[in-house]
């Protein structure tokens, strides 16, 4: 009975407690119930300020801009990945530390060629201080990047090695050819040239990612939470010929420093596509050197004095009022209209028409338009819009200027006005709108759109490829469109092109002498140019040459200045003269190609085993991976120097693979 009651006392008692418990833990519970939504309902937005936004961030990771190729896939521009390493001293053990940072300093003080005391003196005030993002290391390729992380401590990686890196994109051009100012950029507030053109196929999109607060100033990437992966951009292929590019860059260079010219502008196209297969601009420094950066062919409106003559003769041309037999008497080469002195360089007499062109006559040009339009100035203008002469040309570089042409509507219209648009005053017009109307009467009187972009890639499938665009349908008559090119022929063979004869290939084009700044005390400037196609009985390609201001006491002609650049060009470009060909390598003055030419290695992945690629030539083997699914990261131009995986390694689709190049 005894132990019956001492049960029962103890069993009361346990409730008690039991129930005590239970009635302060609801308290609890309840408070804490009610201090959750106190703050749910209050304070919110103090504690994300306070806490979280103060803590934590969510970062933009940058996606991979596109490659910028060649039509022959030649890298004009690309994008290399850059690494910046951090260390995280409050993972690194003490054990650890202490047994291999001797070792770890000694390896840093090779690679960066500094004293080993003084990482180890910088190390250890971090590691006291338990900085968890120390900045070690910035900007290193992927060679260094590699060699770093395999040293002692950092090969444990992040979480006991507290090895940190944050990979960053540089964008790098890749050939010295051609220079900022074709190539242009998009920094996210201007663009300019083909990477401002293409930037919206460059771009990609960007990813995020979680960073928490170090300290003040540095922010450290929380690696478990969920990250956005960037997309990369997509790879464009221009329409640019790199060896044409080079043919006309040097003929453009080795010509404005013999006439010591201040600038100089070359555009090559293909007749029949439009495709624009060389822009070359080039101007003179401080330093007296010529470099690429600004692009005087789309962005600088000029007179183009001479070169105009053929827009205004083939208008007369079309309408009729011009034909084989048509004369015209320049006099001595002097004449006043409507108050205006006109006056010509290159004799005087009865031209026929041919002549008017060969001669580059200002008299004969504008006796002719002034006596065929003089009354009725709108319907020769009226040619010039046909011809897209007073519109913006619609193409994708950014920055192209809008020519501006006189008409009677203008104010500053007289009775002089038609005669010096005829001969290529008074009218204001960038020199690839010119190419473009020149490219036009080559091309049997189709005048094309001029087309920088041959197609666009993704993970190595063709995601678009440009078409040729008509501008004009037909831009004059047939007879007319003939009639121009043998005036242009004859302007070669014997007129102020002459200079420039050769038998081996017949060109046609016309010269151009422009004064500008004509009305400003001082010596005279001038633009000297020439603009034309080849073959001229089966055009090819079209080009258009101008030198700016070059030393009037070396010559200043159009024949003299630009011609000989035209026909190296020429000459190079369609004939196929290599440069800088070896001597032993010509054989009756013929150059053996095929020992100029190294075959395109075949590269196949089997076995999803990367394949051996070093030695091989670049520009070869990278379309090669790319179309097989693998993502390129390589930096350098010329032959494979390394490779990474290595040969034999399992690769799978999508892997990057990386590659250093080596002239």
């Amino acid at each position: 009975m005894q132990k019956q009651n001492d049960y029962d006392n103890k069993r009361k008692k346990t409730l008690r407690w039991g129930y005590l418990f239970a009635v302060v833990a609801l308290c609890v519970f309840v408070m804490f119930l009610g201090r959750i939504i106190i703050l749910q309902n209050t304070n919110v937005q103090e504690i994300k300020d306070d806490y979280i936004n103060n803590n934590y961030r969510t970062a933009t990771l940058k996606a991979a801009r596109g490659n910028l190729y060649a039509s022959d896939g030649s890298i004009l521009a690309t994008t290399v990945m850059r690494y910046d390493i951090y260390v995280d001293f409050k993972t690194i053990k003490d054990t650890v530390y202490s047994n291999n940072i001797g070792a770890l300093t000694d390896s840093l003080s090779k690679m960066f060629d500094k004293p080993r005391a003084d990482f180890r003196k910088r190390f250890d005030e971090q590691k006291e201080k338990k900085n968890q993002y120390y900045a070690l290391a910035k900007g290193l390729d992927f060679d260094q990047y590699d060699r770093i992380r395999k040293f002692p401590i950092f090969k444990r990686g992040k979480n006991k090695g507290g090895f940190i890196v944050d990979r960053n994109y540089k964008r790098e051009l890749a050939t010295s050819e051609i220079g900022s100012g074709t190539i242009g950029m998009d920094n996210g507030v201007s663009k300019s040239g083909l990477e401002g053109a293409f930037s919206k196929y460059l771009s990609g999109v960007d990813g995020s990612r979680l960073e928490q607060r170090v300290n003040s100033s540095q922010w450290k990437p929380i690696d478990y939470w969920k990250v956005n992966e960037p997309t990369d951009g997509k790879d464009v292929y221009t329409t640019l010929d790199l060896r044409i590019q080079d043919i006309a860059h040097s003929a453009l260079q080795k010509q404005l420093v013999n006439f010591e010219a201040k600038h100089g502008t070359v555009i090559v196209m293909e007749v029949a596509t439009g495709k624009v297969r060389a822009m070359v601009n080039l101007q003179r420094n401080e330093d007296g050197e010529y470099v690429d950066a600004y692009n005087y062919a789309i962005k600088d409106n000029i007179e183009p004095g001479s070169t105009f003559k053929v827009v205004s003769l083939l208008a007369a041309m079309d309408d009729g009022f011009i034909d084989e037999n048509t004369t015209v008497n320049v006099g001595n080469g002097i004449w006043v209209y409507a108050k205006q002195r006109i006056s010509d360089g290159h004799g005087g007499g009865t031209y026929d028409i041919s002549d008017v062109l060969a001669k580059s006559s200002n008299v004969g040009t504008a006796k002719l338009i002034t006596k065929f339009y003089a009354d009725k100035p709108e319907i020769f203008l009226d040619h010039l819009r046909r011809w897209k002469l007073f519109d913006k040309m619609d193409i994708e570089l950014p920055g192209i200027t809008k020519p501006r042409i006189l008409t009677p509507k203008n104010k500053k219209w007289n009775a002089a006005t038609l005669a010096s648009i005829g001969y290529g005053y008074s009218t204001n017009i960038n020199l690839l709108q010119l190419a473009t109307f020149y490219n036009g009467v080559a091309n049997k009187g189709k005048m094309v759109k001029p087309l920088f972009i041959d197609k666009i890639m993704q993970n190595g499938k063709v995601t678009f490829e440009a078409q040729t665009q008509m501008m004009v349908k037909k831009m004059a008559s047939e007879k007319a469109l003939k009639m121009m090119t043998d005036a242009l022929t004859k302007a070669v063979e014997k007129g102020t092109g002459r200079s420039i004869f050769t038998p081996n290939l017949k060109m046609a084009g016309k010269t151009g002498t422009a004064r500008f700044e004509y009305w400003l005390p001082g010596p005279m400037k001038y633009r000297s140019s020439f603009a034309g196609f080849y073959p001229a009985d089966n055009p090819k390609y079209t080009c258009y040459v101008m030198i700016s201001e070059p030393n009037v006491s070396k010559g200043f002609y159009g024949g003299t200045v630009a011609a000989p650049v035209f026909k190296e060009i020429a000459g190079k470009t369609f004939l196929k003269t290599p440069q800088n060909v070896e001597k032993e390598m010509l054989v009756d003055r013929k150059v053996d190609l095929n020992k100029m030419v190294e075959p395109n290695v075949k590269v196949a992945v089997n076995n999803k085993q990367m394949p051996n690629v070093v030695g091989l030539i670049g520009k070869n083997v990278i379309p090669q991976l790319e179309n097989l699914g693998y993502r390129v990261d390589y930096k350098g131009v010329g032959r494979i120097k390394e490779q990474f995986p290595q040969e034999g390694t399992v690769i799978s689709k999508n892997q990057r693979i990386y590659l250093s190049l080596q002239n």
